[in-house]
């Protein structure tokens, strides 16, 4: 038996310890009693978690911890919760149906902190999602030089404050006339690439009605008046033989129709040709500071708001404390509190007017545990989803610490998580399983950290499994150059990346790998990049159809039956008339929260009856999509269906549900079927980012098998990981830092990591001698 962990609190009068060797508390609602939880996979699961603890929850992927965690415990003490509002407020509430749970007893409120992104406002920073530019701006209203009015001034999103030309965007956009329009051709002959303009069409016929060009010359011949007039005149009202009509340059209409939506709510064709066509270029008026004259003149100690703003947060922090007004003095304490808590939790390299929307999950979710650190709430629960995603070694042990506080300040703390750095510290660990999907959904272990050492359960067995350093290395073949790359807080950076190899690009959290690859390799020849942005689709869309694995399957369907393909689609023909293809009714019940329910007429299959009559091998088409990855297989033993669905087990998503809805995909799990589709490719360099996220202990050896596959195929592999499985397993590594933010930007090592370990003096290589040498993980200072 270890000796009990050095965190554990000590006990209280009010407790006393239970059989188990936890504390127990003496009111006897000292757990939450989970009975009966069928959610998702979860088969008939009941359990006891200890309040005001620290539960870690582990399994492989699709075990069901999260449809324990987030799908039942979380979701029903949200329920409850929105019951006590009015139906008219919780008409303004996103719906939360009861889990599929017999009871579930002794809950407290619940606060989930996700790796939701947060958002794509381009007017939402981490200044302004954290509060701390708000308290900025009061302190600048107050005392800044010269008084310039109330802190509304000093908003980007304020009219007082925002810069008139760019709207406190930061940016203006340029539209690239060569992607809108091609000169060698005239009107009639479709000389207008951009969408919704084509010949025949409502737009187009205006244009060449509106007699201020000639739709039968070539584009590149108009005047310059005509130009001036077919591209940027605005909006004006003309007579024609064909009626009377509003015109537009053909620039003013895009800029109208196009630039003016939401990107994330354009239809992809539409993103694609934006994307294409428009070039964002920081404001020449606010110099990208968003903010007017105005605001930019009144300073203290020197710096402007936008100045401080745009500091390392590290800094800032030192630049409020060094703020000595005492008129101001609560606010300085109050804005130095939340910056020091964005240092402690390793966000000290990010600024104030970091867009929110770039933010990794990982930075998100810690951005969010900001706000919960200074709370005064107690017997809460948390319940957090991997918050060591996007950490290096070197961070997890701060991010530990804070789970720690959260728990000792009487709260109870749900962690659903596979590091072992994490695990270590449970209090109680409840162990899911043995396997995924179908194969899981059940409890393989409960109890402490040193009884699931020793219950032989997976997670058990690969709590202390190390993966070692490769007895020979491969030889590139060739080099893939970058050179002087300065994105971001990278400093001049040239590195030569071998080819032909398995390469690890690490460092802690902010010292420059995704800006060194991300910004240096993608839109090369060759080069396949597997990111971790999110999957954009629809409540229908599903492994079969993102895939491209429905198609052979409708196919296989039509020619078996002699019918036509679309009849064995949701979406098409063949689509359940009274539920549209979804096999779930919404009905919105005005002044209460709307439901989903299971549409009678299909019985949730989706499909018609007629189309449920026809058969391939004797299973029809709602059988085949209710079909797990791995039961296809074997069901489909041959074409391109099997290569799909290989592909699908390759990256370990053997357990998924042909059918199963993308929304409910976890992160990982995401980027693993994004991986699938990818190695498709006609690729030879292949760029992963963080590829072990979400994936269980045991998982990462396949993956890492997978990793070697494609190397041994004659591809090159460029992972940014800080797993040190994946760092052991490498060719070659490549270290950033030798900090982050303003302190990295560097590569401070690079070679084997045999030389890593051996001579390496970076923090990576301090934890990765730790980790192969069997050491344990290293104290952090």
């Amino acid at each position: 038996m270890v000796p009990a962990p050095s965190h554990q609190r000590p006990q209280t009068d009010s407790t006393s310890i239970a059989s188990d060797g936890q504390p127990r508390a003496a009111d006897g609602h000292d757990v939450i009693e989970v009975r009966g939880a069928r959610e998702n996979n979860l088969r008939n699961v009941s359990v006891d978690i200890p309040k005001r603890r620290l539960t870690v929850f582990t399994g492989v992927s699709g075990s069901g911890k999260s449809s324990l965690v987030f799908g039942t415990v979380a979701a029903e003490s949200q329920r409850l919760i929105n019951e006590t509002y009015t139906a008219f407020i919780q008409s303004f509430m996103a719906p939360v149906g009861r889990p599929d749970v017999d009871a579930l007893r002794n809950l407290s409120a619940a606060i989930v902190v996700d790796q939701e992104r947060m958002g794509a406002n381009s007017r939402s920073t981490l200044g302004t999602a954290t509060d701390a530019h708000a308290m900025l701006r009061i302190i600048f209203s107050r005392i800044g030089t010269p008084h310039i009015g109330a802190s509304t001034c000093f908003s980007f999103n304020s009219a007082e404050g925002m810069c008139p030309r760019c709207e406190g965007l930061g940016r203006v956009s340029d539209i690239d006339v060569a992607q809108v329009v091609d000169v060698e051709r005239s009107l009639n002959d479709g000389a207008i690439t951009a969408p919704g303009f084509a010949v025949g069409s409502w737009y187009w016929q205006v244009m060449v009605h509106s007699g201020f060009v000639d739709p039968d010359a070539k584009v590149g011949d108009f005047t310059p008046d005509q130009w001036e007039d077919f591209l940027y005149k605005p909006l004006t009202k003309v007579k024609t033989d064909h009626g009377n009509l509003t015109y537009e340059g053909l620039i003013t209409k895009v800029r109208r129709l196009y630039l003016a939506k939401d990107r994330e709510s354009m239809q992809s064709h539409i993103r694609e040709f934006v994307d294409r066509a428009v070039a964002f270029t920081a404001c020449r008026d606010c110099g990208g500071t968003r903010l007017n004259a105005a605001a930019l003149s009144s300073t203290i100690g020197g710096y402007d708001i936008a100045q401080c703003s745009a500091m390392q947060i590290s800094d800032l922090a030192a630049f409020v404390r060094g703020i000595g007004d005492p008129s101001v003095g609560p606010l300085v304490d109050t804005l130095g509190g939340t910056l020091d808590s964005l240092v402690e939790i390793g966000l000290g390299y990010l600024s104030l007017d970091r867009e929110s929307s770039t933010l990794s999950g990982g930075e998100a979710q810690r951005v969010k545990m900001v706000r919960h650190l200074g709370s005064s709430l107690t017997d809460v629960t948390y319940v957090f989803d991997e918050p060591t995603v996007g950490l290096h070694p070197h961070d997890i042990q701060r991010m530990n610490d804070l789970l720690l506080r959260l728990r000792d300040k009487g709260n109870t703390v749900l962690v659903v998580e596979h590091k072992p750095e994490t695990i270590e510290i449970a209090d109680h660990v409840v162990d899911l399983g043995p396997g995924a999907g179908r194969s899981g959904g059940q409890v393989c272990f409960t109890g402490d950290v040193a009884g699931l050492r020793a219950s032989g359960s997976l997670t058990g067995r690969h709590l202390d499994h190390r993966a070692r350093l490769r007895d020979k290395v491969r030889e590139p073949y060739g080099q893939l150059p970058i050179a002087g790359a300065d994105l971001h807080n990278l400093k001049d950076v040239s590195v030569d990346i071998p080819l032909g190899v398995l390469t690890v690009v690490t460092g802690v959290a902010g010292s420059g790998k995704s800006s060194l690859i991300h910004g240096s390799l993608p839109g090369r020849e060759g080069v396949v990049v597997v990111d971790q942005s999110p999957i954009r689709g629809s409540r229908r869309s599903n492994p079969a159809t993102y895939t491209g694995l429905l198609d052979p399957i409708r196919t296989a369907f039509a020619r078996a039956n002699n019918v036509k393909a679309s009849l064995f689609s949701a979406n098409s023909a063949g689509a359940c008339p009274n539920c549209r293809g979804i096999g779930l009714v919404y009905t919105d019940l005005a002044m209460m929260a709307g439901v989903a329910t299971i549409c009678e007429e299909c019985e949730g299959k989706r499909f018609t009856a007629d189309v449920l009559t026809y058969r391939l091998r004797g299973r029809d088409i709602s059988q085949v999509l209710n079909m797990s990855v791995a039961e296809a297989r074997d069901f489909f033993t041959s074409g391109s269906a099997r290569t799909i669905l290989d592909r699908l087990t390759d990256v370990g998503l053997g357990y998924l549900g042909l059918g199963q809805p993308l929304t409910t995909l976890s992160g990982g799990e995401r980027q693993r079927l994004k991986l699938a589709i990818r190695m498709a490719e006609n690729g030879t360099t292949y760029v992963l980012d963080e590829p072990t996220t979400g994936l269980h202990l045991a998982d990462v050896d396949q993956l890492l098998e997978l990793l070697d596959r494609l190397v041994d195929h004659g591809n090159t592999v460029i992972v940014i990981e800080h797993h040190q499985a994946v760092m052991a397993h490498a060719d070659w590594i490549i270290d950033l830092g030798p900090g982050a933010g303003d302190d990295g930007g560097q590569v401070v090592f690079t070679g084997t990591p045999a030389d890593l370990v051996d001579t390496g003096d970076t923090l990576t290589a301090r934890h990765l001698r730790a980790y192969v040498g069997g050491e344990g993980h290293p104290a952090l200072g």
